[in-house]
């Protein structure tokens, strides 16, 4: 098959759309996927080939399954496959599956739950064959679609049922390789450059380290590994946290890398209070909604709480009603968040974004540095005891 023909394009307003192979192209001029289930559209199309490449790199870099949950072209989780704890089993909602969790599943529980409002509707990607136990999953969830190099028996059957028959399920050729020069047109231009092949696993990426501390972990180097490379597929400016093998929080789109650093450590202090006690033990009415529940637990973690504890309001997701988090509770839980590694798609202009990141308990950086004002940054750093390397490549992703 050379070209498939979409309903639309980005927008029901914007026909003809299809996806097509040019002449010449690699791959013998076939396109690598091969629609199983669903009609994928065009923005469909965008995300999971763009969330495909960073799975199908973090595989490479790591060598473990790895899974990303993607909207709008940009990553909202990433993650790859360590077993999870208790706790994050029961902040991700999969402590109740009986099927065991494979490592494939593990990676998407994280990819999905890290920063479930922004994953919802979202794009999956997988690195490896599509199990039962990552289908069950993913059945209950509010999501597009799923790419993935192969699907099991009863985990296609398992998503043929998703969304009344409809579901988006899409079989890629893991040894695909594009061709090494890639195009693109805006208001009928066309823009050519080379496709950025540069490998992120490189231990010399990390040897330049400006900072008075100057020890990474393993662990640390692999986090750094999967916030580079979750930012070289992630729209810029862009910023990421990682702990234990996720993105526990994405700062995507952002004009100003500050707001980048902001967002994303927004988003990871979320993830860190939902592991918190207070906000585990809420006590949920049984029959709320999957999204209902996760909007809840957003607001209540927000200053604007009194959205869901308002009298009249409260009993609509609550048996009883909770007491708010203060922010000193809330100041109190983010503070016991450590060792959380912290990549940036170029360099920080400002210590701003050090000061920022050490809020969110960053240790380990690396960032491209360059800056007129890396003397700043290298010194708020020391202020804090975090280890800083200058990995000398921008990540830009357009």
């Amino acid at each position: 098959m050379k070209e498939l023909t979409l309903k639309y394009g980005c927008n029901p307003n914007q026909k003809p759309s299809r996806i097509f192979m040019a002449d010449g192209a690699a791959n013998g001029g076939e396109l690598p996927i091969e629609v199983l289930n669903g009609r994928p559209g065009y923005i469909n199309f965008l995300d999971a080939l763009n969330s495909w490449q960073l799975v199908k790199e973090l595989k490479e870099a790591t060598g473990l399954p790895a899974a990303a949950s993607f909207k709008h072209v940009s990553p909202a989780g990433a993650a790859v496959g360590l077993p999870l704890s208790d706790t994050l089993k029961k902040i991700y909602f999969v402590d109740d599956i009986k099927l065991p969790l494979t490592p494939i599943a593990c990676a998407y529980a994280r990819a999905r739950g890290a920063d479930r409002m922004s994953s919802y509707g979202d794009f999956i990607a997988l690195s490896d064959e599509c199990d039962a136990a990552t289908a069950t999953l993913i059945k209950r969830e509010v999501s597009d679609g799923i790419i993935a190099p192969s699907f099991s028996e009863e985990a296609l059957q398992i998503l043929r049922e998703k969304r009344k028959g409809t579901y988006n399920v899409i079989k890629i050729d893991p040894n695909y390789k594009p061709d090494p020069v890639e195009t693109k047109q805006c208001f009928g231009i066309t823009f050519e450059q080379g496709r950025n092949e540069i490998k992120l696993n490189d231990p010399a990426l990390f040897e330049n380290i400006p900072t008075k501390q100057k020890t990474f972990t393993e662990e640390a180097k692999r986090d750094l590994m999967i916030a580079l490379i979750t930012l070289k597929y992630t729209q810029s400016n862009s910023v990421c946290y990682v702990k234990d093998g996720q993105a526990i929080g994405i700062g995507a789109g952002q004009q100003s890398r500050i707001h980048c650093t902001r967002l994303a450590g927004n988003k990871a202090d979320i993830w860190w209070l939902r592991q918190s006690p207070k906000v585990m033990n809420l006590p949920f009415k049984q029959d709320i909604r999957r999204a209902d529940r996760d909007n809840t637990i957003d607001v209540y973690i927000s200053d604007d709480y009194e959205d869901v504890l308002a009298d009249g309001t409260w009993q609509m997701f609550f048996t009883e009603k909770p007491e708010p988090m203060t922010r000193e509770e809330k100041k109190s839980w983010i503070a016991k968040n450590t060792d959380v590694a912290l990549g940036s798609d170029a360099f920080f202009p400002f210590g701003d974004n050090i000061e920022r990141a050490h809020r969110s308990g960053v240790k380990y950086i690396a960032q491209a540095g360059g800056s007129v004002r890396d003397d700043n940054v290298i010194e708020t750093c020391d202020k804090y005891n975090i280890t800083m390397a200058f990995t000398g490549v921008r990540l830009f992703h357009h």
